[in-house]
């Protein structure tokens, strides 16, 4: 059943909207509980599953910037009763935040995403995800790697094009497959928690959350290599 107006976004679909304002700033919420996003780039898909549900389409062209208009009230409800835009209020304050018209938002295919095949496999933890984009950070190394050799599954944080380069690197399971996935550390915009990764030699991959009804697409760099 849809919820009545008004509504309130619940702290975790708040924290999500905020990360998929990291992957494009503009969003097209459409009728139900399917949260959906897409880079500019076409390169980072993401979606999920929330507890609310609207009840009609409606695009935001800066998120960011909604997000943090309803930081002005402590417990803001969203009234959807116009057409036009959304009233944000709680107790005798009031907001009017108009909708973007969604052909200035660049939104995800209609269709299912699947993997083109499904080649590696690994488990990415929230230790080992922190500890990988703190060394990026640290050492400023822009790619990161999903690296198969000597029977292991290791991902390294480095500047490929530079034979010299910090690097840091953690074991995330076994293969008995030779590869090299790259990615660029600025895709991997990805809540905090564990990961179940699947890696196609097609050069995408999926990461489906194993603490929320979530999932991300990131493409691998062309450069990538499998067997």
């Amino acid at each position: 059943m849809k919820l009545r107006n008004p509504m309130k976004l619940s702290d975790s679909t708040l924290s999500l909207l905020k990360n998929f304002s990291g992957i494009n700033q503009s969003i097209l919420f459409k009728e139900g509980n399917k949260l959906r996003t897409i880079s500019v780039m076409k390169n980072i898909l993401a979606e999920a599953t929330i507890n609310e549900e609207f009840a009609r389409d409606f695009g935001i062209y800066d998120l960011n910037q909604f997000l943090n208009g309803l930081s002005l009230h402590q417990k803001p409800e969203l009234d959807f009763a116009n057409d036009g835009y959304v009233v944000i209020k709680e107790g005798r304050s009031r907001s009017k935040y108009f909708f973007a018209d969604p052909s200035v938002i660049v939104t995800p295919p209609d269709k299912e995403i699947s993997l083109p095949s499904e080649d590696v496999t690994f488990v990415l933890t929230t230790t080992v995800l922190e500890k990988l984009l703190k060394a990026a950070a640290v050492y400023q190394l822009p790619d990161i790697s999903a690296v198969g050799e000597a029977g292991v599954v290791k991902l390294v944080v480095r500047d490929k094009k530079n034979d010299t380069s910090n690097a840091h690197e953690e074991v995330v399971g076994e293969t008995d497959v030779t590869f090299n996935f790259n990615f660029k550390v600025e895709n991997i915009k990805i809540l905090p928690g564990t990961y179940d990764v699947v890696v196609s030699q097609k050069l995408l991959s999926r990461f489906t959350s194993k603490n929320h009804d979530l999932t991300y697409y990131i493409a691998l760099e062309p450069d990538s290599t499998f067997g």
